[in-house]
């Protein structure tokens, strides 16, 4: 059993009869009352994020963990499937136990983070940003610059972005995998 004062994120806890990981955590301590922990939850089996606040020193039933290094190799409609780099033993993931799997290229590296209870995987965590190539996006128009505007762009991946107006097809960009939000352009 753990406290709230080891809360931190990425920590996988029961609750309510499920396990959730911690997405985000604040510690706080107003002038008036207990300190308390107020946090944001994400259940690995249906991917519902729920707010919660922790009482200070609550004890908190924490799930054992494993994280291994996976490497991405293809996905179909429902699955995507990965190889441990050590050993090279593929695992299939349900789509819905990866934050934006549209961000995935093949060959990318992951981190699954693996219940040791009954050795199932609980979610995907991908590196903080990936580098990927514009396929489509239509040209930026001369004046539409005076502002922060953005147009839609189509990656490598298939996936969707809003990106600034001098982007073009053929660029790289790099993307924030926790928000699916464009970063920068890479030369």
């Amino acid at each position: 059993m753990a406290s709230s004062s080891d809360i931190r994120k990425g920590l996988c806890i029961k609750y309510n009869h499920d396990i959730y990981k911690v997405i985000e955590f604040l510690h706080v301590k107003p002038g008036k009352g207990p300190a308390f922990v107020r946090t944001k939850l994400k259940s690995v089996t249906n991917g519902k994020v729920i707010d919660n606040t922790f009482p200070s020193g609550h004890k908190i039933d924490e799930v054992k963990v494993m994280t291994t290094q996976y490497q991405f190799l293809y996905n179909d409609s429902d699955y995507y499937y990965f190889m441990n780099n050590d050993d090279y033993n593929q695992i299939a993931i349900e789509k819905t136990k990866i934050d934006y799997p549209d961000l995935l290229k093949e060959g990318e590296n992951v981190t699954i983070i693996i219940n040791t209870e009954n050795n199932n995987p609980l979610s995907v965590d991908m590196p903080l940003n990936v580098i990927l190539e514009v396929t489509h996006t239509e040209p930026g128009i001369k004046g539409n610059t005076a502002t922060n505007a953005t147009k839609p762009a189509t990656l490598e991946t298939g996936a969707t972005v809003n990106v600034p107006l001098f982007i073009n097809e053929g660029d790289l960009v790099k993307i924030d995998t926790e928000k699916g939000q464009y970063i920068e352009r890479i030369k």
